[in-house]
């Protein structure tokens, strides 16, 4: 399955392409990827970057580009993993520096998590957050996700919120 381009009222959700690397390499190697594991090194931002695009034809979930429909600037990205380690499906998000606190990821991530009930009929979706993300938890809560305490996490300080799905949404 290829990535799909979904718009909101004020946003474009496309595939990333090679020229979003940089932008994308420039967040994963800083301080904002310290709840994902960051800083990394070049090498570990372009596997991370070559896994959220490769999951779309492998899985037919991955990464999308968030961008302004009125511009083209790239703002941030969205994400649907459904990867091997993961103990469930997983919605996830970054903003890129300068774009927070405007709601793009909020009504990005709104409209990737009812693609994945509508379009790919998953009928579950988490969020693993880092104890500590507060904006990304409150992020979580502002989209209706609620803290799940009997869901594993990816790490032991994980909190993981579990989004409505569906009618529910």
């Amino acid at each position: 399955m290829s990535a799909p381009l979904l718009e909101t009222a004020r946003l474009r959700l496309r595939p990333h392409d090679w020229a979003d690397f940089p932008a994308y390499r420039a967040v994963m190697q800083s301080e904002r990827a310290r709840f994902m594991g960051g800083p990394m090194s070049l090498e570990q931002a372009w596997l991370h970057f070559a896994s959220d695009v490769a999951q779309w034809p492998l899985k037919g979930c991955g990464a999308l580009a968030v961008t302004l429909r009125d511009s083209g600037e790239m703002v941030g990205q969205v994400v649907l993993n459904d990867i091997p380690h993961f103990p469930e499906r997983e919605l996830g998000w970054m903003a890129f520096e300068g774009h927070e606190g405007r709601g793009y990821l909020s009504e990005a991530a709104r409209a990737l998590r009812d693609y994945a009930a509508r379009v790919l009929g998953w009928q579950t979706l988490v969020s693993y957050i880092s104890f500590g993300n507060a904006r990304s938890a409150a992020l979580a809560e502002r989209i209706g996700a609620y803290l799940d305490p009997q869901a594993a996490g990816l790490d032991a300080d994980d909190l993981v919120y579990r989004h409505p799905m569906g009618a529910a949404a």
